[in-house]
């Protein structure tokens, strides 16, 4: 198998993809995480995601072309506004407040360069997450452990968040950051085999 640069620092993404025994470096696209205005809130993660390719692509030294390059985003979505990652744990408190009691949707784009094709395809995938009602005490407590972080809403699956999550629809790993099946799926079908 050939390494693939991963276009993000994510903790989680980086454990994925050592789940598949994809052999990669850690390249993290420096981007503003910005979109078009008139852009529809649903496909701004995969947008995301191609952007940090591209932006890997021309950062990177001669060679980069060669190489295969992975990008994701994820961002959540409810009554139409965009949650991406809270900048304090006061912007975080507001996102948990609103997540809290309600079915949110998580959108998490993946692009990848194939160095063979010199294409850049990529993917969508939603799924939806459902909070239990909490208080204004869980929500401070939850908080308090800094898993906010780093996180797209001010959560993290994984961890003590859930706690309060009471129903999911969709996998796991895309609320995580990385779809598994969807990146097997686009690897596949750009001929980038994980079977030996």
């Amino acid at each position: 198998m050939y390494p693939i640069v991963l276009a993000s620092s994510s903790p989680r993404r980086q454990e994925i993809l050592k789940l598949l025994n994809i052999p990669f470096v850690v390249n993290p696209a420096n981007i503003e995480e910005t979109y078009p205005s008139d852009m529809k809130p649903e496909k701004v993660a995969e947008y995301l995601a191609v952007e940090k390719v591209k932006a890997v692509m021309k950062s990177g030294d001669s060679d980069r072309e060669s190489t295969w390059v992975l990008g994701a985003d994820t961002l959540i979505i409810l009554d139409g506004k965009i949650y991406g990652q809270p900048k304090s744990q006061e912007e975080a408190y507001s996102f948990i407040q609103d997540f809290q009691g309600k079915t949110h949707k998580v959108m998490t784009g993946i692009a990848l360069y194939n160095p063979e094709s010199k294409q850049i395809v990529s993917k969508l995938c939603t799924s939806k997450v459902t909070f239990a009602p909490m208080s204004s005490e869980e929500i401070e407590w939850y908080l308090n452990t800094g898993e906010w972080h780093g996180a797209a809403g001010g959560y993290r699956i994984q961890g003590l968040a859930s706690c309060f999550i009471k129903a999911i629809s969709g996998t796991e790993s895309a609320v995580m950051g990385l779809p598994i099946f969807e990146l097997y799926d686009i690897l596949k079908a750009q001929n980038y085999s994980l079977i030996s």
